[in-house]
């Protein structure tokens, strides 16, 4: 799979964010799909994972938000009430092969070059 992020940038605190990950060469909608950020200096973490027979995740009460585009393809991550403390590359990751969410990051087999969010005044 090769994965394409997009829709990071620079925003306000409070605001909002809604990323998109497509596969070039491949169709998402029955993959599981998971979203990491990695800050500078420290480790990639998972922030949203859907399974393959998920359409949509809530998780840290909306705070992230993971959603399937049947139409286009594609998965979407809003992340809500940005923080600086959310300033990170944003990670889209999918394996054809996991049926189980995990936060374990070498568990996907593909990724995409990450989408950069920075939260600033």
């Amino acid at each position: 799979l090769h994965l394409v992020e997009s829709g990071g940038g620079l925003v306000h605190p409070w605001g909002s964010l809604r990323l998109s990950c497509v596969a070039t060469d491949f169709i998402l909608d029955s993959t599981l799909v998971a979203w990491f950020r990695q800050a500078p200096g420290k480790e990639r973490k998972q922030v949203a994972c859907m399974s393959r027979s998920a359409d949509s995740e809530t998780y840290n009460l909306g705070k992230f938000v993971m959603r399937r585009d049947y139409v286009n393809h594609l998965v979407t991550l809003e992340v809500n009430d940005l923080r600086p403390e959310d300033t990170a590359a944003y990670y889209c990751a999918a394996d054809q092969h996991l049926t189980i969410c995990t936060v374990r990051p070498e568990a996907f087999g593909s990724w995409g070059q990450g989408t950069q969010v920075t939260v600033s005044v």
